[in-house]
């Protein structure tokens, strides 16, 4: 049974302090509205892992050995309704990361309480945690979030490691930043005319979306995260990583600094080839944070 016992553990101090960003990102993750509190109650979403897993220094399956609760006194920005847990666990396996991680390791987590104001019995438990190394003290994690101790199953290991696999293959997809030009060229016949959106991205790699207009047929569109043509009639399927970098990071519309066709017909064009691409995407639906 998990102790609630607030004690003073050896080394908890440190840790603390390199727990302080994630009080800061708990702070700010406090629903604003009731309805948000349910949310936190549903399975994560590919979003939600995609954006945990990209952003971990380390990916660790784990098993829960100890967990002390904090004092709510030394727990800067503790959310309410939740409590703060130094944790102790064994290490199962290291997904991802090169940092050097021994047969236990040690960080803080915060939890809810559950509709009985109780607190989670973590002990033995298995979890999958999105974290980063604490410098200078070996075998101490930092959590990313308040979110980033997700319970393990082997469905959620398998998840996990596809998503990782597609970050690191050679042809992975650039984490796109945003719109830079939506062309639409006319073809010679009528309702002929291709549209041909170029994306910014982090590393400065081309990657551009195409649409195409055939008479007589709906619209076609697809992907390119090279400088290769778009393989135009096979869009990325939803809960990949392609998907994920266009679902998630595009906005809904045409941005207004994004160079655009002259001529106020091509611009119409342009502009509803986009949005029927992001129509196509679909929600970048998320239920963490």
């Amino acid at each position: 049974m998990t102790t609630s016992k607030h004690l003073l553990v050896p080394g908890i101090g440190a840790l603390a302090l390199a727990f302080q960003p994630l009080a800061a990102v708990a702070q700010n993750q406090v629903p604003s509205h009731p309805e948000a509190l349910d949310s936190a109650q549903l399975s994560p979403t590919f979003a939600d892992i995609a954006a945990l897993a990209d952003s971990a220094g380390l990916v660790v399956h784990a098993r829960i050995r100890k967990a002390i609760r904090v004092k709510n006194e030394r727990a800067p920005g503790l959310a309410p309704g939740s409590v703060r847990f130094y944790v102790e666990a064994d290490t199962l396996a290291l997904l991802s990361g090169s940092a050097p991680l021994g047969e236990s390791i040690r960080y803080l987590v915060d939890l809810p309480l559950d509709a009985r104001g109780k607190e989670p019995n973590l002990k033995k438990r298995e979890v999958l945690l999105f974290a980063r190394a604490v410098p200078g003290r070996p075998g101490e994690i930092q959590l990313l979030s308040p979110d980033a101790q997700q319970t393990w199953s082997q469905e959620a290991e398998a998840r996990v490691r596809r998503i990782l696999q597609a970050m690191v293959a050679p042809d992975a997809p650039a984490k796109v930043t945003g719109v830079r030009e939506i062309i639409f060229v006319p073809g010679t016949l009528a309702g002929q005319g291709e549209t041909q959106v170029f994306l910014n991205t982090d590393d400065g790699s081309a990657a551009s979306l195409t649409v195409r207009h055939v008479p007589g047929a709906q619209p076609v569109w697809g992907v390119s995260f090279s400088e290769l043509v778009a393989d135009v009639g096979r869009p990325p399927r939803r809960d990949t990583l392609e998907w994920y970098r266009l679902a998630c990071f595009l906005p809904a519309r045409p941005p207004v600094g994004a160079n655009m066709s002259e001529g106020a017909a091509l611009r119409a064009q342009a502009e509803a080839d986009y949005r029927f691409v992001m129509q196509d995407l679909g929600p970048c639906r998320r239920t963490l944070g």
